[in-house]
């Protein structure tokens, strides 16, 4: 590295974010800009470590010593294509990744790991506003043709590749914007939706062709894909949400997290005034105390919820590593986001190891209350402990519970029968299954992302979407010269 002893002589150190008061008025990305001395000094932290640990850590595999040691030295035109050689949208994975490539950074064993996602996005949009972002339509095309069904991050990372390597690909959303959860289920605060457009508008150029408002079938039947396309890409996600099937949950004013977010950034794309769904004035309770529920904690408070409070069934994770988690391993532990500084701020609060065991209702059917018991760990079965009970207003209820797999709908039903083996279409865990190339029980239909793996995160999503990709190049052409990020037998460090 250019400076071995840059991780001795400078702290980690991460933008401020926007004042907390401030930001809870308006939709915009939360933190403040990052002075480029200030990213050099991150970038210098990278050890000259010998085995990069962060390379196993991501499942992309991203070159991050290597994009380290050019951003120190300033060469930023050089970095950006280091870092596009393995990820087709750091601008996404920059924002959102929880960064296990941190949890397995060498500096991280005994002091503050390397800033990785910060000089990742830094690179991402210091390319984009160069211009160094531009179209890489393919010299030659193949005359092959292959569908993608779905916009998330697996399915665009799958577009890309294949369009790039001759195929006219044609990626199929059945929402009525491109981009999949990253569009509808990623609040604005956490990501701007600009970053997706402008990342749309170079796959265009490049010449993928977007649909989105077609429900793959229902609109286009499996037979019918099949027979119009050389090779199928399934990238529809886990998308079958986890519910709580207590007294009480058909009342009004209890939805699923994914019924709930989506509406209010519909308010951005400028399709409602207000949302449908609005927290405005109300006592919010978030059931789930990950990701989606930070989420939907920052939603609430944006629409002016009279007060908000998180419950999560697991005790309260440790703020250090614990011994069951050691390094290189991604440890669960206890995390304090944006959303979360904002609960704080305005008086609300975490509440763990609680289960929720009655929604309440008014006279018009709708919740006002909630009532919940303490739970012992898991270790005890989260067996409700004497006592404990109590109730809480509630009068808007999400549930952020997870997912369970991929929707069994129609798509997912007629390729079960045509695969001549309805169950042996799906694994142990309902997600659809697939061999070492990714391909279904169909020949020529390929699984990627969470429909085939279960919920993960969104590097996995990209990761996949990648090696499926070559994998279908390889199916169509008998070769391919597309990178393998990853085989699906491969387990993961988180």
């Amino acid at each position: 590295m250019a400076d071995p002893k840059g991780f001795l002589t400078h702290g980690r150190e991460l933008p401020a974010r926007r004042p907390i008061d401030v930001r809870i008025r308006d939709w915009r990305e939360v933190y403040e800009d990052f002075p480029a001395p200030a990213l050099n000094k991150q970038a210098a932290r990278c050890m000259d470590c010998g085995i990069p640990f962060c390379h196993n850590g991501c499942p992309l595999g991203n070159l991050i010593p290597e994009w380290n040691d050019l951003v120190y030295r300033d060469d930023w035109r050089e970095a950006i294509e280091r870092l596009h050689a393995t990820n087709n949208f750091p601008e996404f994975t920059g924002r959102l990744c929880p960064a296990p490539c941190e949890a397995a950074c060498v500096l991280g064993i005994n002091s503050d790991p390397v800033a990785i996602k910060r000089v990742e996005v830094e690179i991402i949009d210091r390319a984009f506003d160069e211009g160094w972002v531009t179209a890489q339509p393919p010299a030659t095309k193949t005359g092959k043709r292959v569908a993608v069904v779905g916009s998330g991050p697996a399915g665009l990372a799958a577009a890309q590749q294949l369009t790039r390597a001759g195929h006219d690909v044609v990626v199929f959303e059945r929402a009525d914007r491109i981009g999949g959860l990253l569009r509808y289920g990623i609040p604005e605060f956490k990501m701007e939706k600009r970053h997706i457009d402008r990342r749309l508008a170079q796959m265009r150029a490049e010449g993928t062709e977007f649909r989105a408002g077609v429900n793959v079938g229902v609109d286009v039947t499996a037979a019918g894909l099949q027979a119009e396309y050389d090779a199928v890409v399934l990238a529809g996600g886990a998308t079958a949400w986890r519910d709580l099937p207590v007294t009480g949950r058909e009342l009004g004013g209890v939805y699923q997290a994914m019924e709930y977010l989506p509406p209010s950034n519909k308010v951005q794309e400028g399709d409602y005034t207000v949302s449908p769904i609005s927290a405005e004035g109300k006592h919010v309770v978030v059931i789930g105390g990950g990701d989606t529920g930070a989420d939907c904690i920052g939603t609430a408070l944006r629409q002016g919820a009279a007060s908000v409070t998180q419950l999560e069934i697991m005790p309260q994770p440790p703020e250090l590593r614990p011994g069951h988690q050691p390094w290189p391993t991604f440890p669960i532990l206890f995390k304090t986001e944006s959303a979360h500084e904002e609960l704080a701020d305005n008086g609300g609060d975490r509440v763990y190891a609680v289960s929720t065991t009655e929604f309440v209702g008014d006279a018009a059917g709708n919740v006002r209350a909630l009532r919940l018991v303490e739970v012992e760990g898991p270790q005890g079965g989260f067996k409700p402990i004497p006592g404990t009970e109590r109730e809480i207003p509630a009068e808007l209820v999400t549930l952020s519970m997870g997912f369970l797999g991929p929707e069994k709908g129609a798509l997912l039903t007629d390729l079960a029968e045509l695969s001549g083996d309805p169950e042996g279409f799906f694994d142990a865990r309902s997600n659809v299954k697939r061999d070492k190339s990714y391909m279904s029980g169909i020949d020529g239909v390929f699984v990627a992302g969470d429909m085939g793996r279960g919920q993960s995160l969104i590097v996995w999503a990209i990761a996949e979407g990648r090696s499926a990709a070559a994998a279908a190049d390889r199916y169509l052409t008998g070769q391919t010269a597309l990178p393998v990020a990853i085989p699906p037998t491969a387990r993961p460090l988180v």
